[in-house]
């Protein structure tokens, strides 16, 4: 059981294991088509989503943020995903004590953030699990507390809950700089797919792109890569 959780973990922090295999380098792509898409405004808060649960959004941001903390940013990477977080087992850390924690006034900054092996990464798990995600997402309590991480992280990655399930993506992109929609090949149906974009380019961040999960590339040998685009 501990090798086939250890051997799943490998799978999801590619970048970490196999730093010079072509999906890493799709990541550090993905990475700066991010950078450039926004000269103007210096981006300091994404949400990552999907349209549905298992396309991908957790491994993505999971990779996204070590990518970028390689890169030397200070990156925090939360898990906001108040329903069924999962970014505690990707990294194999303490989720007792995390975001809803402290929003609850029931844990300080100190208590929740944890450091990771990757230098320049830090996490905030979910925490406890609450009855009411959604109102605790969208008060003044949440918005405070971005203000206050922007102060003291380079960036700021949001995991969220597929957004045609509940409302929490789509609040989460109301307080953020960006906004990113992951989609996996030959799962995501394309309805879906344009209705996640047009809730995405209805909050006030920006959609930033389109990430595509497990396409199968002709001539070659790996069965997972990505590409960054819009959805027409």
């Amino acid at each position: 059981m501990a090798n086939r959780m250890n051997k799943k973990m490998e799978t999801q922090l590619i970048t970490i294991e196999n730093s010079k295999s072509p999906i890493s380098e799709q990541y550090r792509t993905l990475r700066t088509n991010i950078q450039y898409s926004s000269v103007d405004k210096e981006l300091k808060s994404i949400i990552i989503t999907s349209p549905n649960p298992g396309e991908g959004k957790s491994t993505t941001i999971a990779n996204l943020a070590i990518v970028f903390a390689q890169q030397g940013k200070k990156v925090l990477l939360v898990d906001a995903d108040l329903r069924k977080p999962t970014i505690h087992y990707t990294f194999n850390i303490n989720n007792t004590k995390g975001l809803t924690n402290l929003l609850m006034k029931k844990a300080s900054l100190g208590d929740v953030i944890q450091q990771t092996p990757v230098l320049n990464l830090f996490l905030l798990p979910s925490g406890t699990i609450p009855p009411y995600p959604a109102e605790l997402l969208q008060s003044e309590m949440m918005s405070q507390l971005m203000d206050r991480l922007k102060a003291s992280f380079d960036l700021i990655l949001f995991d969220t809950p597929p957004i045609l399930a509940v409302a929490d993506a789509q609040i989460l992109a109301n307080k953020s700089d960006g906004s990113i929609l992951v989609v996996k090949s030959g799962s995501t149906e394309k309805e879906g797919a344009v209705r996640s974009k047009d809730i995405l380019m209805s909050s006030r961040s920006k959609l930033l792109g389109v990430v595509l999960n497990n396409k199968m590339m002709k001539d070659s040998p790996y069965q997972t890569t990505y590409y960054y685009g819009q959805i027409k």
